[in-house]
């Protein structure tokens, strides 16, 4: 069993605020939790202040990695790379990112693509913590079956979101779907902004699920002996 925490969080529009919130939760959750925390929670989609937004996703990562030691925290922020600004997520565990990928489909309905490079999609690959195998999709990357099969044998799968409340069926259905497919554990953190759809929730290869829009932090447990029963019980490869 592993516990998981989603952060299910409103952006104030005070950086430091929103660090401070995350930082609370990874000092009062045991050191072992996964955290979850949605898309662009330090700074929101902050385009009209982009440099200032960057400049304080670099702090903050600075101040996440030093008290990130056995906990595994998954996020985005918006980074400035050479001359162009990303959505990129990172992964840290033992005081190190184990993994970063860049948003590869932005959301044309969101302006993203006026403002935000789109990263590579070779970027997008399984990863290992702790024996356990990973996989990442930021938001929007969802909806993409291509990008699923790219994760395909992922134990778990990271989704930090901030999805829109007019599609929130649907971030329902494809993380669940994902999950059945995958015969995975599926971890969706979306924002509780008030045009967000929340849904924030734990998925499993069952189909089972754990979701409360009502909270700020979603807790629960994985089982990984689910993940292997059911990868015997209904074998999906050729």
């Amino acid at each position: 069993m592993r516990e998981i925490a989603l952060l299910q969080l409103k952006n104030n529009p005070n950086y430091q605020k929103n660090l401070d919130k995350i930082l609370k939760y990874i000092n009062e959750l045991p050191k072992d939790t996964i955290i979850v925390a949605p898309e662009v929670c330090l700074t929101d989609y902050d385009y009209d202040n982009l440099k200032k937004a960057c400049e304080f996703s670099e702090y903050a990562l600075k101040e996440l990695l030093k008290i990130v030691n056995t906990q595994v925290l998954v996020l985005t922020l918006l980074r400035k790379v050479d001359n162009s600004y990303i959505n990129q997520a990172v992964v840290i565990h033992k005081n190190k990112i184990i993994h970063k990928q860049a948003k590869h489909k932005l959301f044309k309905l969101g302006d993203e693509h006026l403002f935000l490079e789109a990263g590579d999609d070779s970027n997008i690959v399984k990863f290992k913590i702790d024996n356990l195998e990973f996989g990442l999709l930021i938001c929007f990357e969802l909806r993409y079956k291509e990008l699923w099969q790219k994760l395909e044998g992922a134990d778990i799968i990271f989704v930090p979101s901030q999805w829109g409340e007019p599609r929130k069926r649907h971030l329902e259905i494809l993380a669940q779907a994902l999950a059945v497919m995958n015969q995975c554990y599926v971890l969706v953190a979306n924002s509780s902004k008030d045009t967000m759809a929340k849904s924030s929730a734990i998925y499993a290869p069952m189909g089972g699920k754990v979701i409360d829009d009502a909270s700020e932090c979603i807790r629960g447990f994985i089982d990984l002996k689910q993940i292997k029963f059911m990868r015997r019980y209904i074998r999906i490869d050729n």
